[in-house]
C-alpha cells in the first residue's frame, strides 16, 4: 500500500504542476464539477481510519490533509486558505461516499477495485436519476449576467521585462529603469522578455496583485522599477487592448451548455451529500 500511495501521490504532483489555473473562486463552484481535481489532489490509496470498526464512519486522516496541502502548494505556490482546504476536504469526502456506496452496490465485481473506477461507476448509477430542469431565455440571460466575468473579454496588456543577471535591489532596478529611459537600451547588456495579450488575472498569477496594478497604470513606453512577489523587476507597458463586454445572443449556445453543466453538477453534488447523511464524518486534523 505504501508503494501504490507513493506512486499515486507522485502522479498527482505531476498533474497538479502541469494543469492550468482554475478561476479565482473555484471552491464556490459545485464541488463534484471538479471530481478530477479531487482525484489529483487526493491521489492516495484508501487511507481511512476505523473503516473496519464502523463502515458508517468516515475519518479523514491527518495525512490526507497533509497530502492535499502539499499538492495544492506545489500547484499554486502557497498553502490553501480555510475555504480552499474545506473545499478540498469536501471533494475528498464526496469521493469517499461514492466509493463506499459503490462497494455497497458491488460495482467492483469484475473490476480490480480501483478506487477511481468504483467512484465513477457509483456516480454513473446516481446520475440515472438526474434530469435537466426546464429553462427559457430569461433564465439563461439571468445566469449569463451573474457569470459575466466568464464571458466578457478582459482588457489585455502587452509588456516587456528587461533582465540583468543576478538579483536587483530597489536602487539598482530604479537606476536601470532610468538608464533605459534616457540612454541606449541596446548597450545595457540586458535580456528582453516580451509578453503579449496578458489579462489582469494572468499578471496577478505570475507577479502578484500590487505588481499588476502598478504595471497596468504605467504610461506606455516608459520603463519602471516594480516590486513583484520575488523581487524587483524593470518593466515597460507597451500597449493595452480595452475590455469588451460579451453578447448573450452570440454566445447563447455556449451559455446553455455552461448552465446545463453547472445545474447538473449541482444536482450530482446534492445527491452525494444526501448519501453522506448516512455516515458519521470525522476529520482527524480537527480532533483535540
Amino acid at each position: 500500500m505504501s508503494s501504490s500511495r507513493t506512486n499515486a501521490a507522485s502522479a498527482g504532483r505531476k498533474a497538479a504542476r502541469g494543469g492550468s489555473t482554475p478561476p479565482v473562486r473555484w471552491w464556490r463552484e459545485p464541488l463534484l464539477h471538479f471530481l478530477l481535481l479531487g482525484g489529483l489532489l487526493f491521489a492516495v490509496d484508501h487511507v481511512i481510519v476505523g473503516r473496519a470498526e464502523d463502515p458508517r464512519t468516515i475519518v479523514l486522516a491527518k495525512d490526507v490533509d497533509d497530502e492535499a496541502k502539499e499538492l495544492f502548494k506545489a500547484s499554486r505556490g502557497r498553502e490553501p486558505n480555510a475555504d480552499e482546504l474545506n473545499a478540498l476536504r469536501r471533494t475528498w469526502l464526496d469521493n469517499e461516499v461514492l466509493y463506499r456506496e459503490g462497494l455497497a452496490m458491488q460495482v467492483d465485481r469484475g473490476d480490480d477495485a480501483i478506487r477511481e473506477r468504483v467512484i465513477f461507476k457509483a456516480l454513473s448509477i446516481l446520475e440515472t436519476d438526474i434530469k435537466q430542469p426546464p429553462f427559457d431565455d430569461a433564465l439563461l440571460r439571468g445566469w449569463f449576467e451573474q457569470h459575466r466575468e466568464k464571458y466578457d473579454e478582459p482588457a489585455r496588456y502587452d509588456f516587456q521585462e528587461a533582465v540583468l543577471s543576478g538579483d536587483m535591489t530597489e536602487a539598482a532596478a530604479t537606476g536601470f529603469a532610468h538608464t533605459l529611459n534616457t540612454g541606449a537600451p541596446g548597450d545595457s547588456g540586458a535580456g528582453l522578455r516580451v509578453f503579449k495579450g496578458r489579462p489582469h488575472a494572468n499578471i496577478v498569477q505570475s507577479y502578484g496583485e500590487d505588481f499588476a496594478t502598478a504595471l497596468e497604470s504605467t504610461p506606455p513606453g516608459e520603463w519602471r522599477a516594480i516590486a513583484g512577489r520575488d523581487g524587483w523587476r524593470v518593466m515597460q507597458l507597451t500597449s493595452t487592448t480595452p475590455a469588451r463586454p460579451a453578447d448573450f445572443d452570440t454566445l447563447r449556445g455556449v451559455v446553455l451548455q455552461d448552465w446545463t453543466d453547472a445545474v447538473m453538477a449541482q444536482q450530482r453534488t446534492d445527491a452525494v451529500r444526501k448519501l453522506a447523511e448516512r455516515y458519521k464524518i470525522q476529520i482527524e486534523a480537527e480532533q483535540p
